[in-house]
């Protein structure tokens, strides 16, 4: 029987909540303890292959930092949140060397596979609190499934931006290391809209902005979308479309290890024609169940979160988009907020399904045409 580290007796102890409204509650957070540390990563001039419309390279190098963390934590539970172009997480003491060496190994297989910049640091919760800032986590329920963290305190856009000067850095591993992201895959095809668009949603707080009127801005647009039969998840009911060969089979394979590529196309070939066939005449193998996964699929995925600020990828009406730009953009003529939207045909999926025979499995949503990177891209250029 192995012992509880730092991380499951912090993290494990924070209550779950359901109701997506009450994210806002200081009461749900908790502070990190002094001693750990915050993870960040990036993708280095992500516009750029935004541009060149490598959504699905950007998404799988910002999933991979979440997988090859897990995996080098075995598993152990730990807060991590999905940013479209890069991820951040939080690490107790006893996991830091494993998160660092994951996060080395990361950067070079995004450079030698995906031919992308992953920036990566480790900032230590001291430092940040030095500025005056905090790092609060809590743990919100989308299904009975799984939980995700959400961030506060001001302290994950700090370590970003700290990261961004070059500050805090990781540097890569040696040429050829290999993180191991099993479980990692992004075989479902995009997901059309089926209201009229999909609209990726980023608010931030505007520089000194009170932090009560902040709060009552992210309120009324959750209760908007929360209220409105007009915005939805962007993944149906039955899940995502799913075709072979998948997409994503050459990311896949890239992110496999062991042998030459080559062999990895086939064996990943071989593999999804299998799954393929399993779920497209929903065959039962052993305990698993098709249609329960596909349920967990729709249940778990990743859509609105927040990290310093609040993230949504929603399938909505252009009419709901309006509401929302217009309280949005009342809140930024008062100095309350910075936000940025972007509008695409469909949503896209990155998985991390260590074993699907059990209910948590993880999948990350990003608009298809940009996402929150674009979202992003927009909120920078509201800023005088």
């Amino acid at each position: 029987m192995t012992t509880p580290d730092g991380s499951e007796i912090f993290y494990g102890s924070i209550p779950v909540f359901r109701g997506f409204t009450s994210l806002m509650d200081p009461s749900l957070y908790s502070a990190l303890p002094d001693d750990w540390s915050v993870g960040v990563a990036d993708i280095v001039e992500s516009t750029r292959a935004i541009a060149e419309a490598r959504y699905k390279a950007v998404n799988m190098a910002g999933a991979s930092v979440i997988a090859a963390v897990t995996n080098a934590l075995e598993g152990r539970e730990f807060p991590f949140v999905f940013g479209g172009d890069g991820a951040s997480f939080a690490v107790s003491p006893d996991d830091l060397e494993r998160a660092r060496a994951a996060l080395a190994a990361t950067a070079v297989w995004v450079e030698e596979s995906l031919n992308l910049v992953l920036r990566v640091a480790l900032v230590p919760v001291a430092s940040i609190r030095a500025q005056g800032l905090d790092v609060r986590v809590a743990r919100f329920g989308p299904s009975p499934n799984l939980s995700y963290a959400m961030f506060s305190g001001g302290g994950l856009g700090w370590a970003e931006a700290a990261m961004k000067r070059g500050e805090f850095a990781v540097p890569k591993a040696h040429p050829g290391t290999q993180p191991d992201l099993s479980g990692l895959s992004c075989r479902f095809e995009e997901i059309p809209s089926t209201r009229g668009l999909i609209l990726s949603v980023l608010v931030v707080p505007a520089p000194g902005a009170d932090p009560r009127a902040f709060r009552q801005v992210i309120e009324d647009v959750i209760s908007l979308v929360e209220r409105s039969p007009d915005a939805g998840r962007p993944v149906p009911p039955g899940g995502p479309p799913l075709h072979w060969p998948p997409a994503g089979l050459e990311y896949e394979a890239r992110a496999a290890r062991g042998g030459p590529l080559l062999m990895r196309r086939a064996i990943v070939l071989a593999v999804t024609l299998w799954a393929f066939v399993v779920m497209r005449f929903g065959i039962k193998v052993g305990n698993f169940v098709p249609k329960t996964y596909v349920q967990q699929v729709v249940e778990n995925s990743d859509f609105r979160k927040y990290d310093d600020g609040l993230r949504m990828i929603l399938d909505c009406t252009p009419e709901l988009e309006q509401a929302l730009t217009l309280r949005l953009a009342t809140a930024a003529s008062n100095k309350v907020v910075r936000y940025g939207l972007h509008r695409q045909d469909a949503a896209m999926m990155t998985c991390f399904t260590p074993s699907v025979m059990r209910s948590d499995h993880v999948h990350f949503i990003d608009g298809a045409r940009g996402g929150y990177a674009s979202a992003a891209t927009a909120l920078k250029a509201t800023v005088a």
